[in-house]
């Protein structure tokens, strides 16, 4: 894909990187409130097309040219910035940044996590932050669900089987593991994806089980689980997924001897950050055989290329492609105008990021 730097867009009205623009091009709303977009120019043309340009000229006035760095060149864009909105490519918005911006009132970012984005003078000076995590998170818990429901039937395991037995009866491969009624899941965290998951697997007959030292018996209640112990989740479930956030706490927190814990036969399913698995211990696991494991992250990503993921039968693994791709990435930038015209309306931000969580929000 040719960057917006690279050409002028044949869509009308749309702004691009580096490009002056014809005067018909700068037709202004009577809004006075300037928006300004800084993210990777590749990320900008994925997720503001046309209908998403016109957006912020109905709700303001967009900046013309979507700021790929932090330059001498580009921080006097940001004089009459009252809203950043941010994504994936986007570097830290510092003191450097904010002295720029008097008069930034808020920072949207249209991904994940801020914490790479938001800089100590971001909430220092009291800036609004908000994040579209909750929506990158929306694909993540599809994914598991749909491993999930694939995984308990074996579809995934008896794609090769059943080549292999392909001049012999199909039989009952499986016995009494296959199928998805009555099977125990374990969400390693109640965070915002692992919510959304117990969300969905309500609609099944299954037994939830949640791990979370943040959460209470009846807040996991409410989500239509039942809370216990990390020992006991990996013990009992027949699938655990996991759901917490990367933090210095959570590195290696699945370890050996949690691993050790999971029946023949389980399946462990990981989107969230691959540093949270001890990796050498988990493929020490996989190569008795007795456990499968789905994996859309690992450490190093992707795996190193002679590293028994590849290889190992029981294992599939995935391109970090559960979070938010393709068409999916306009439903962020769209909630981040939606978010911008709350700011601009004095409504309640719905995705706003507290700021004693600054260092833990994921």
């Amino acid at each position: 894909m040719a960057a917006a730097a690279d050409r002028v867009s044949s869509a009308p009205n749309k702004p691009v990187q580096g490009e002056a623009l014809h005067s018909e091009d700068q037709v202004r709303p009577a809004g006075s409130a300037t928006v300004v977009l800084a993210m990777a120019a590749e990320t900008a043309e994925l997720q503001f097309g046309p209908a998403e340009w016109e957006r912020l000229r109905s709700i303001s006035r967009p900046q013309q040219r979507v700021l790929t760095a932090f330059d001498d060149a580009s921080l006097p864009l940001l004089a009459d910035a009252e809203i950043l909105i941010t994504s994936w490519g986007c570097p830290t918005v510092d003191d450097r940044v904010v002295a720029a911006a008097p008069r930034l009132r808020a920072l949207v970012h249209a991904a994940g996590s801020v914490r790479a984005i938001a800089g100590d003078a971001v909430w220092d000076r009291g800036i609004t932050v908000s994040s579209m995590a909750d929506l990158n998170g929306l694909p993540v818990a599809e994914y598991v669900l749909a491993m999930i429901l694939l995984e308990n039937k074996r579809v995934l395991e008896s794609i090769e089987e059943f080549a292999r037995r392909r001049d012999r009866p199909t039989g009952d491969w499986y016995g009494d593991r296959l199928g998805n009624y009555g099977k125990t899941i374990g969400l390693v965290s109640a965070s915002r994806i692992g919510r959304r998951v117990a969300e969905l697997l309500r609609a099944f007959e299954f037994d939830v089980i949640i791990s979370d030292p943040f959460c209470d018996a009846d807040e996991i209640a409410a989500l239509g689980a039942r809370k216990v112990e990390l020992d006991e989740l990996f013990r009992t479930s027949d699938i655990v997924s996991v759901h917490a956030p990367l933090l210095p706490e959570t590195i290696g927190m699945i370890n050996a001897d949690l691993l050790a814990r999971l029946r023949d036969g389980a399946t462990l399913i990981n989107t969230s950050r691959g540093k949270i698995i001890d990796e050498p211990a988990l493929i020490k696991e996989l190569q008795t055989g007795r456990i499968r494991a789905i994996l859309d992250v690992t450490h190093p990503e992707p795996p190193e290329p002679g590293s028994p993921l590849w290889t190992l039968p029981n294992v599939v693994l995935t391109p970090h492609i559960a979070g938010s791709k393709g068409v999916e990435v306009r439903r962020m930038a769209n909630g981040a105008i939606d978010e911008a015209e709350r700011i601009l309306t004095d409504r309640p931000l719905q995705f706003q990021v507290p700021p004693e969580r600054r260092h833990t929000f994921a």
